[in-house]
């Protein structure tokens, strides 16, 4: 090919462009923009985020947390499901991963039902598990946008016991609600009573003055899938599905995505 013939390819079509540090920021906002496109396409108005280790599996010393996390997921589902509405409410939603993720993913799909789940690309670990409905399966590069879909569609967070990458997901959602950083009611609910107290005293963080009484409030606690289900069924009919104020004649309704304000 002579030098006059040769066309250079389009700036957003060359892969030697988008992975150079010039163009990080086309990256961030794909990561914002190619998620909302595919979320608005399935009508997702709102999801249930399940939260936990990778590293508990269903046959392991901690196998309950795996089978409660299923049955808790295929409960919300059933119920989301259930309810008359033309979008898509409560979606379960996960890291994607192994362990809790993969539970709650394949709970979901026990029901029938579509799940979410927002992968991690991480150079030892984390394919996305074979139970994320295929349309809503995304995988992230960096981890601060993976966060913030997690934080912007969640109407409920379920944290089961995990490590570090459970610590930081809680202790963000914590601080967002703490500082009132969410323009939006959500429910958290610690899942697993005697760990949670063991890893966290939340109780000294207050004494010693480090939170406040009242933001022992911010969270719930659950031991069983039944019991769990009943607080996130209570909470969101009373925030979210209570009718409201019908709009004026004209104002047409967000199908899918909620305007929540972070």
């Amino acid at each position: 090919m002579s030098e006059s013939s040769y066309r250079p390819p389009l700036s957003y079509k060359d892969p030697s462009f988008l992975d150079r540090s010039e163009a990080r920021s086309v990256r961030i906002l794909s990561e914002y923009l190619q998620p909302l496109s595919v979320l608005r396409k399935q009508l997702v108005h709102d999801t249930v985020v399940f939260f936990g280790s990778a590293r508990i599996q269903e046959d392991g010393p901690m196998g309950r947390y795996y089978r409660e996390a299923r049955e808790l997921a295929r409960l919300v589902t059933l119920w989301s499901d259930g309810l008359h509405d033309s979008t898509r409410r409560f979606v379960v939603t996960t890291g994607g991963g192994p362990g809790i993720m993969e539970a709650a993913n394949r709970g979901a799909m026990d029901a029938n039902g579509k799940s979410i789940g927002f992968n991690i690309a991480l150079p030892f670990e984390q394919n996305p598990n074979p139970y994320i409905s295929r349309e809503l399966n995304f995988e992230f590069h960096y981890f601060f946008m993976r966060k913030f879909w997690f934080a912007y569609l969640a109407k409920v967070l379920v944290v089961f016991p995990g490590g570090f990458g459970t610590l930081d997901e809680l202790t963000e959602l914590l601080t967002l609600l703490q500082t009132k950083k969410l323009d939006k009611k959500m429910l958290i609910i610690l899942y697993g009573t005697d760990f949670w107290k063991k890893v966290i005293n939340f109780d000294a963080l207050a004494d010693f003055g480090m939170i406040s009484t009242s933001d022992l409030d911010l969270f719930e606690w659950a031991d069983e899938p039944a019991a769990a289900m009943s607080i996130i069924q209570r909470r969101l009919t009373e925030w979210y599905l209570t009718p409201a104020t019908p709009l004026p004649r004209g104002e047409q309704k967000t199908p899918a995505i909620s305007n929540t304000r972070l």
